[in-house]
């Protein structure tokens, strides 16, 4: 594998991190005001783009845009069970591993070719 095929998904699963911390960090401060949420959130997301736009420019390259989503949304999915076990506290049953599998279904089939 040549790193223009590794790259994308190495900066897509960091920037993913990024933007969960943005999106459900505050989660866990329910008595924060939203007045300083928001634009904190945003501070944190700066840092998802810095990192997203590349691995899509780079991936695109090698791959198409179809199989760049499914691998983000696939890649999104697993930092977030990751972050709702660790950082939230949450345990996942048998429906979220479930929608996992559907995604990593819809993975399989972005990227083989049916000709």
């Amino acid at each position: 594998m040549t790193w223009t095929y590794a790259v994308p998904i190495g900066l897509l699963l960091i920037s993913n991190v990024f933007m969960t911390f943005a999106w459900y960090g505050q989660l866990k401060y329910p008595g924060t005001s939203l007045w300083l949420v928001i634009p904190i959130s945003w501070g944190i997301a700066f840092f998802e783009y810095c990192l997203a736009v590349p691995a899509n420019r780079i991936g695109y390259t090698v791959y198409t845009a179809a199989q760049l989503k499914t691998m983000q949304e696939v890649i999104t999915l697993a930092v977030f069970a990751v972050f709702s076990i660790t950082y939230l506290g949450e345990s996942l049953k048998w429906n979220h591993l479930a929608a996992f599998g559907c995604l990593v279904l819809a993975a399989y089939f972005s990227f083989n070719t049916w000709d």
